[in-house]
């Protein structure tokens, strides 16, 4: 009776954890080096940041695309006149924007930026997350160092010699999850500082994005997406490393089980549902 209530329970986990990931659309291959996709629920449209040009090059050829929920491109240069665009955070009607070494503030009314944040010594700007509060937290990959951007004014956030390519981040309350780039390492950390090791994911760790209480999905820049549950156990979802098709800085719509991934050198966007 013990050994099968023991089987039982572990089917039930396994049943539990079985996310799958499949293929919805993709769009057409005009995405100009695509690094990150966010998805604007109020007005149900996807901005896509295109680097085009060199991803720490300063030549002005970056732009912001628009693409509809179903995958077509509305505009692959909604907004033009970026460097290097990254990583994106919304709050309210502005579009925040990595940039290299500052942070371009966009207006998503008229898609003109207004104004631009300089963060000091900055080398290259990565991922962005906003707070409830519109606290915007931009990481820096260059220097390992997060940079919080309030009341308009860049400070320094949090620095750590454990970080070796700061990269995702993730505001989940007063926390952040913090995800390196060089080693896959995933951490928490909390408004009082304190920096933790939650889980590992592969290598190349970009994006992170939530799909539950306490449970991310983390890509991987070579073409991996991982599931990451409440526990820090890791599945993996996705590989699309033989197709040569990079997951950088990813998207989820929870509303609708939707997965956007920025595949950089193959030019598009892939959307992928998740059942759980």
């Amino acid at each position: 009776m013990k050994r099968m209530l023991t089987l039982m329970l572990s089917l039930f986990a396994l049943a539990a954890s079985a996310q799958t990931l499949t293929l919805k659309w993709k769009t057409d291959t005009l995405l100009r080096v695509p690094e990150s996709v966010l998805f604007d629920a109020k007005n149900n449209v996807l901005y896509v940041a295109c680097i085009d040009g060199k991803p720490d090059g300063k030549d002005g050829v970056g732009s912001i695309a628009k693409v509809s929920p179903a995958g077509k491109i509305i505009s692959a240069a909604w907004v033009k006149g970026l460097d290097a665009p990254k990583g994106m955070g919304q709050f309210k009607n502005n579009l925040y924007v990595a940039d290299i070494s500052r942070v371009a503030i966009i207006d998503i009314g008229t898609g003109k930026i207004t104004s631009f944040v300089e963060i000091p010594d900055a080398k290259f700007l990565n991922d962005i997350t906003v707070d409830k509060q519109g606290n915007v937290y931009v990481s820096d990959t260059g220097t390992n160092k997060i940079h919080r951007i309030k009341d308009g004014k860049a400070e320094v956030y949090f620095e750590s010699t454990e970080l070796k390519g700061v990269n995702g981040l993730l505001a989940q309350g007063n926390d952040l999850y913090v995800v390196d780039f060089a080693t896959g390492v995933n951490y928490k950390l909390t408004a009082d500082k304190k920096f933790t090791k939650y889980t590992t994911t592969a290598e190349g760790a970009d994006g992170v994005v939530p799909v539950g209480k306490d449970e991310y999905l983390v890509s991987s820049w070579n073409g991996e997406v991982d599931f990451v549950n409440a526990k820090g156990e890791v599945k993996k979802l996705l590989d699309t490393r033989e197709q040569k098709w990079n997951a950088a800085d990813i998207e989820f719509d929870a509303k609708t089980n939707t997965l956007y991934v920025p595949t950089f050198f193959a030019n598009g966007v892939m959307a992928y549902t998740l059942a759980k």
